[in-house]
């Protein structure tokens, strides 16, 4: 068995750390949604209907401003012309097929904000709504991932987007040197991708090429699947090729894909077409070809209990969370009616602990996870929720034998070094294959840290 290697942070939620278990399960985290949400609504002209919002956001450090683009229906006829108190449930989409063609049409916003949470709607001139300047950056782009590629030479094409444009009915993308005003889409008809939902793009170091995470659809099977494509150069894509897909009436809807700690994780929208809600669940991959769910029909984010509430219907997550030092926000689109029916949208966020995305916790009184061996380091960082009376230790294994056992630590924390009694042995392990057994009473472990 070959030992651990690459990052010396581990997320146990990647089963390449963890050998064996007993009495514990893996389980997502438990986001806590922000007392100030909604944090904007669709109060515009321009936007009577955010529909999923497809949200990016991330912050720029350069400009020291948070930014959001997100997609919205610019033109919906239904929602327009049926005011809230003549909107009977199940008619949205009967009502909006009587009316002249198009009579839904998408197009990409943006918004700033300098804290995270408020956050303004700039008036623009690249798209004039009406003859007035508005925060419209374009007319067709449908479920647009942009990114801020840093590493990109050609400051025209600093920005980059990667979406189904409606106008071409098909697979594009389009480059802008300040986010705000964008080229003419480059047709990518070689990605042979449905598209129609939250497509998104990541550089991936390890392959040296670009990934887009899309939609294609199953017709025998009626199934919409996330289908996966690369480049080298973000104009000429591979054909998009299926990674994973729902089961019964449960559907991925999208899935927006990110690097965290050694691994990329994906935030999944399921519909549930029972219900026809959609919430976000979890899954990660080592390479973002190979995905695995995690806690499968348990939400990441969750929609309200409460019906007609901000994110009662749908939630859509956005294409990647901001990671702090104390805490990780997660954006989302609130939905507060169902998939297909009347809503109002809004922008939300939830806060997770550090790593926090899915941790091993005991099944009954106590349990405990093994990991394959590592090289010893000296140190051991755990993040950890920890409740009242309850306790993480952790021992070194040499030769499957313990060596060495930490004091308990009792109290929640995040990369919080853990303490030996025996300071001598646990020095002279230094530089050596050991494994780690992690013993957790009324305890969460999000993930562990060696260092020297």
């Amino acid at each position: 068995m070959t030992e651990l290697t690459g990052t010396t942070k581990h997320l146990l939620l990647d089963n390449r750390v963890v050998q064996s278990t007993r009495g514990v399960r893996l389980a997502v985290g438990r986001p806590v949604k922000h007392a100030g949400n909604p944090l904007f609504v669709q109060d515009k002209p321009w936007e009577p209907r955010f529909d999923n919002g497809y949200p990016n956001i991330f912050y720029d450090q350069q400009e020291r401003l948070y930014k959001c683009w997100y997609t919205t229906f610019v033109i919906d006829k239904a929602q327009e012309t049926t005011p809230p108190a003549r909107r009977k449930k199940g008619e949205y989409f009967s009502i909006g097929h009587k009316l002249e063609k198009p009579w839904r049409v998408v197009g990409l916003c943006y918004s700033t904000s300098r804290d995270g949470l408020n956050w303004t709607k700039p008036r623009l001139d690249v798209c004039p709504w009406n003859g007035k300047p508005s925060s419209v950056l374009g007319v067709g782009p449908h479920g647009a991932g942009v990114v801020k590629d840093l590493a990109e030479q050609d400051p025209a094409r600093r920005y980059k987007m990667f979406m189904l444009d409606d106008r071409i009915r098909g697979m594009a993308v389009a480059f802008s040197a300040d986010g705000v005003r964008w080229s003419a889409s480059h047709p990518c008809p070689e990605m042979a991708a449905r598209g129609d939902a939250h497509n998104n793009a990541l550089w991936v170091p390890q392959l040296k090429r670009w990934v887009g995470i899309t939609r294609t659809w199953d017709g025998q099977a009626r199934q919409r699947l996330v289908a996966r494509t690369e480049s080298e150069d973000f104009l000429h894509w591979t054909p998009a090729v299926e990674i994973l897909r729902g089961e019964g009436t449960r559907q991925i809807y999208s899935m927006c894909v990110f690097p965290h700690a050694g691994v990329y994780l994906g935030l999944m929208m399921i519909f549930d077409t029972a219900s026809d809600r959609v919430h976000v669940e979890l899954a990660w991959s080592p390479d973002t070809i190979a995905w695995q769910r995690i806690d499968p029909g348990t939400p990441l984010i969750a929609n309200s209990p409460r019906r007609g509430a901000y994110d009662w219907g749908t939630v859509y997550a956005a294409a990647s969370p901001i990671v702090y030092d104390d805490h990780t926000a997660l954006y989302y689109i609130g939905g507060d009616g169902c998939h297909g029916d009347w809503r109002d949208g809004c922008l939300a966020m939830a806060t997770l602990r550090p790593d926090g995305f899915a941790g091993y916790m005991p099944t009954a009184a106590q349990g405990h996870v093994i990991t394959p061996p590592v090289q010893w380091g000296g140190a051991l960082g755990v993040s950890a929720d920890i409740a009242r009376g309850g306790s993480l230790t952790a021992s070194v294994l040499l030769n499957g034998k313990e060596a060495v056992r930490s004091e308990p630590l009792a109290r929640t924390g995040s990369g919080a070094l853990l303490r030996w009694g025996d300071k001598a042995r646990i020095a002279a392990l230094i530089g050596k294959g050991v494994q780690l057994k992690f013993h957790l009473r009324a305890a969460k472990l999000y993930s562990f840290e060696i260092s020297g």
